[in-house]
């Protein structure tokens, strides 16, 4: 077993390491209980995609100093939904053309909050853009393919993946076959196609559950 030896500086810059992440860990749980203190669902969902975006992105062999980003995004995307009214949360019906339009807002103000916190500036362009399409037709920023943050991009596909199999104030849940179906479905258009095969791949691998059944 080898034993490995710091310079003074090494150890003050693993130490300084040490203090950030604990200080990032502090700053997304509490931002965690402020999200469960308005929508305890919201919270329980930002858990399970937390799980799932660092499974598929060891998958796809993203880069380890990267997945503390993604983490911190899965868990936050939703941060911004602080902003938007219960009446529009809420609502047991369709959305107006203008409610739809303030509750897209949640990304960015998402966005604003987290931006602004050091240590969070790559999560906050995560949440920025994870209801960005393939082809261009998502939002805030409408761009598209590999323009779109892959952070982003894995959070959308598990964000709308959970979001299906979850029932809402508006509309019932599907099953895992169907939902898995409906991610294929849209793979190209509004998801990353590798990503949606990884993630199935995942889907499948736990629930046993194939999306063409």
């Amino acid at each position: 077993m080898h034993t490995v030896a710091y310079f003074p500086a090494e150890l003050r810059l693993k130490q300084l390491e040490d203090e950030l992440r604990h200080r990032q860990d502090s700053v997304t749980c509490a931002f965690l209980q402020v999200i469960d203190l308005r929508d305890i669902h919201t919270g329980v969902h930002s858990t399970r995609l937390a799980e799932w975006a660092l499974r598929v992105a060891e998958r796809l062999g993203m880069a380890d100093d990267t997945l503390v980003h993604l983490e911190a995004a899965a868990l936050l995307h939703d941060l911004g939904k602080i902003g938007i009214p219960d009446a529009i949360l809420r609502k047991p019906g369709p959305l107006t053309v203008e409610e739809m339009a303030q509750l897209r807002k949640h990304s960015e103000y998402g966005w604003m909050i987290l931006r602004q916190i050091p240590g969070f500036e790559i999560a906050a362009v995560y949440t920025l853009h994870h209801h960005e399409r393939m082809d261009g037709g998502g939002y805030p920023a409408g761009i598209a393919g590999d323009a779109i943050p892959l952070g982003a991009r894995i959070v959308a596909v598990i964000d709308a993946f959970d979001a299906m199999v979850s029932k809402r104030c508006y509309r019932e849940s599907v099953d895992t076959g169907e939902a898995l179906r409906r991610l294929h479905e849209s793979a190209g258009t509004q998801f990353d196609r590798q990503i949606v095969a990884e993630f199935t791949r995942l889907v499948e691998a736990d629930s046993g559950v194939s999306h063409t059944e």
